[in-house]
């Protein structure tokens, strides 16, 4: 049997009532077709038994793209993330890495285990440093201020190492659901941040506001920024400031002593006090040397 079964070329005869019951749309009758060539009857195109086969996988071709681009579709960094994501949507990834104790990279797995992610091996987790970069979507976590660690030449502040290994020994390989606020001038998405553990008690598997729990811990204060703070809504807000007032009370973390403590700085006075040393200094105008000020 040749295909294709219009082929201007000679017919088999033999061939001719099987690709004539398979193929109605194509016809060797015509009076101007003398070689008796087959040809295209274009009016069999408009017949319900073409049309509704047609439009079905059409469709079903158009759902599945629109599908996979809402819901499967991998983001490979923070500034890749559609502004449709924003305030609208979330994303689930594993984090890959712990910045500082309040920002970390997770790696973007649309769809989680149910799309594969994990033990398809097509949609495996690079472990690697040279894999993940440039790979990764960098999250700040929102409503939240945690101590600053060593940088740029300045002292880490006290609890930030306790901050950083706290957050990293929560989150570190572990899938988190983030949900997207705003884009932040550093490449970064601004996220309330849950993640869930097998061995939580009382009851395994809770899903876990990351930021409400270094609040509590007192690992961190609610941001005090002018302008830039995002908590995701006021009840949020009223949420976090609530769990900062019991971790003063009890005097957790950073608060243990802090009245009695002169010294004591908030990590907002500590970055408005060095910011204004750098402006002093003509260091980047109150940012740090490489012109940011990443909190």
């Amino acid at each position: 049997m040749r295909w294709p079964p219009w082929s201007s070329k000679a017919q088999d005869p033999a061939d001719t009532d099987d690709k004539q019951s398979l193929f109605p749309f194509i016809t060797n009758k015509s009076d101007n077709n003398p070689d008796n060539k087959a040809l295209l009857d274009w009016a069999a195109f408009t017949e319900p038994r073409t049309l509704i086969p047609t439009l079905i996988l059409t469709t079903a071709i158009l759902s599945a793209a629109s599908f996979h681009r809402s819901y499967l579709r991998r983001f490979p960094d923070a500034p890749s993330i559609d502004a449709a994501y924003f305030r609208r949507r979330s994303i689930l990834g594993r984090v890959t890495s712990v910045g500082d104790g309040d920002n970390f990279r997770i790696f973007h797995t649309p769809g989680g285990r149910l799309a594969g992610w994990g033990w398809l091996p097509w949609k495996r987790i690079p472990k690697e440093k040279k894999e993940l970069k440039d790979n990764t979507v960098h999250v700040r976590l929102a409503g939240i201020d945690a101590p600053e660690l060593a940088h740029f030449g300045r002292p880490e502040q006290p609890h930030a190492r306790e901050a950083h290994e706290w957050l990293t020994s929560y989150l570190l390989n572990r899938r988190v659901r983030a949900y997207l606020h705003r884009p932040d001038q550093y490449q970064r998405v601004v996220a309330t941040v849950y993640v869930r553990h097998f061995l939580d008690f009382p009851i395994p598997f809770r899903r876990r506001d990351v930021s409400y729990e270094m609040l509590r811990r007192g690992l961190a204060t609610v941001y005090e920024a002018k302008s830039g703070s995002e908590f995701g809504g006021e009840a949020t807000e009223v949420k976090y400031r609530n769990a900062e007032w019991w971790a003063k009370l009890k005097g957790n973390g950073m608060w243990k002593g802090y009245r009695r403590n002169k010294e004591f700085e908030s990590p907002r006075d500590y970055k408005t006090r060095v910011g204004l040393e750098d402006q002093a200094n003509g260091n980047g105008n109150g940012k740090n040397g490489n012109g940011k000020n990443k909190k």
